[in-house]
């Protein structure tokens, strides 16, 4: 594999893990309403979402979701109604008011890692980024090489997330002052989330 070809891949792959999406919100709303260690949690859980599609896909299997439009509206489903829940569970557990030094509710880092692992998993679209990005990138009969870009893509993550939960963690003080606030207008847009994967086409 050329270097220019692995660069390549490397900024891709930086520009897809930086972009604000799903995986950044859960990551901030967590590092700001819980904090670091659960964040780290979802963090941990969503990489190994991304790796069970990035082995599905090297092997084949992702292929699926682009062949069967059943497939695929079954996980986006699936996916769309966990969002849902995941805002409507949030929304209500902030109904009442909160006193600013009231401690939030911390769930265990196991609980964490399963927001984290679900929500990626029943999201098809990493699959299908797998499938459509890494045979750009793969030498023609190398395939070998797909574990070393899967492995890029999952480290620059890795190295990402923790430099965003630091950042949140310093303007958790502050925010925390408008905890409810924070609390509903990120369940809101999990719920958004949700119904834009349930409305998004192919």
């Amino acid at each position: 594999m050329s270097t220019a070809a692995l660069l390549s891949f490397t900024l891709v792959a930086l520009l897809t893990v930086i972009t604000p999406g799903l995986e950044t919100l859960l990551v901030l709303r967590t590092a700001l309403l819980v904090g670091r260690r659960a964040a780290m949690g979802v963090v941990v859980g969503s990489t190994l979402g991304c790796l069970v599609w990035a082995v599905a896909g090297l092997v084949g299997l992702t292929a699926l979701l682009q062949a069967s439009e059943l497939a695929y509206d079954v996980v986006r489903w699936l996916g769309a109604a966990y969002l849902v829940y995941l805002g409507v569970k949030a929304l209500w557990a902030s109904r009442g008011p909160t006193e600013i030094d009231e401690p939030a509710p911390v769930p265990s880092v196991r609980a964490a890692v399963r927001v984290g692992l679900l929500t990626n998993l029943l999201n098809p679209k990493p699959g299908v980024f797998y499938l459509s990005l890494l045979p750009q990138f793969l030498p023609v009969g190398q395939p070998a090489w797909g574990v070393v870009l899967v492995a890029i893509h999952l480290g620059i993550g890795l190295l990402w997330f923790p430099v965003l939960i630091t950042a949140a963690g310093r303007a958790r003080a502050f925010l925390l002052r408008q905890r409810t606030l924070l609390d509903r207008l990120s369940a809101s847009a999990l719920i958004a989330f949700g119904l834009k994967t349930a409305a998004d086409a192919r």
